[in-house]
């Protein structure tokens, strides 16, 4: 029995109709039918009663749909085994986050493991202020990071989530009873200074070193992690723009978030090493991240 003759029996079994199983398979009616019959005869049985209007599995047929149903499950399970394997998916995929995303991309990280049996995904936090530090050390095998990101030893992939921003300011601050606030007013205050060796560009994709009339954004304390930055927060000596996931997962106190009107959508996609030697276990869980975020029509 070849497995395309499977593939057509078990299609039939499903649809019970020999037109829209020869639809369903891109083939004739009479190949369904010569199928049929060729197992038929090799089983020395009648597989499905029909009459001109149903058909309909016999109890020899279901037994045989049953059988060759499992069997073709631990058929393609043993492919995507092999697949894993030659992919290096069998370790633990290390995967830098920053703050809550790791929880943001939880969906993904399930979808990765079902896909891939034994594919495990081990999160690490990054700091704010060496976002790259992680990938060039070999600690993690892929990171997900803000975009944009123009490092030319780095491969940038599937976007994974985008969101707004909010402005995070001291609860006792005139700026925390507003409904919103504009990029003009963070001339008004110091953000954060993340110091290197966070790029320029990709410090200010999040908090800009000018407003859209030119005015100086102060940079003043400086903070490596998003902790340090919540604090100084708290503590009065900054506001700081963060992506809106911030508002579910560090209601600190101290602390208001207010919506930042016309600031551009912050994009996370996932970054990659491109003298990585995991790249095959990379690349499987970027295409799962490319099918979620662009899902068939």
């Amino acid at each position: 029995m070849e497995l395309r003759d499977v593939e057509v029996f078990l299609a039939l079994a499903d649809e019970l109709h020999f037109g829209r199983t020869a639809e369903r398979l891109h083939i004739s009616q009479a190949r369904v039918s010569q199928v049929i019959g060729k197992l038929e005869r090799a089983t020395g049985a009648a597989l499905f009663d029909r009459t001109t209007r149903s058909v309909h599995l016999t109890p020899i047929g279901r037994r045989l749909r049953d059988d060759l149903s499992h069997a073709r499950d631990l058929f393609q399970d043993a492919l995507v085994k092999a697949n894993c394997a030659a992919r290096g998916v069998g370790a633990a995929l290390r995967v830098g986050v920053l703050g809550a995303v790791g929880h943001e991309i939880r969906p993904l990280i399930k979808e990765f493991r079902s896909r891939h049996d034994g594919g495990e995904v081990q999160l690490m936090e990054s700091r704010l202020s060496d976002p790259f530090g992680l990938l060039r050390t070999n600690e993690v095998d892929a990171q997900i990071l803000w975009l944009p990101i123009q490092e030319t030893d780095l491969i940038v992939g599937p976007v994974v989530m985008t969101e707004g921003r909010v402005l995070a300011v001291p609860a006792d601050c005139e700026l925390a009873g507003l409904d919103s606030v504009t990029w003009e007013q963070l001339a008004d205050h110091p953000v954060a200074d993340l110091g290197s060796p966070a790029p320029p560009y990709w410090v200010e994709a999040l908090a800009p070193r000018r407003t859209p009339n030119g005015r100086l954004i102060k940079r003043g304390p400086s903070a490596r992690t998003l902790q340090e930055v919540l604090a100084l927060v708290a503590d009065g000596k900054i506001i700081s723009p963060l992506p809106e996931h911030s508002t579910r997962y560090f209601p600190y106190p101290g602390i208001a978030y207010v919506p930042l009107r016309e600031a551009p959508s912050t994009q996370w996609a996932l970054v990659w090493s491109s003298t990585t030697d995991r790249s095959g276990v990379v690349r499987a869980f970027a295409e799962v991240a490319e099918e979620l975020a662009n899902p068939p029509a």
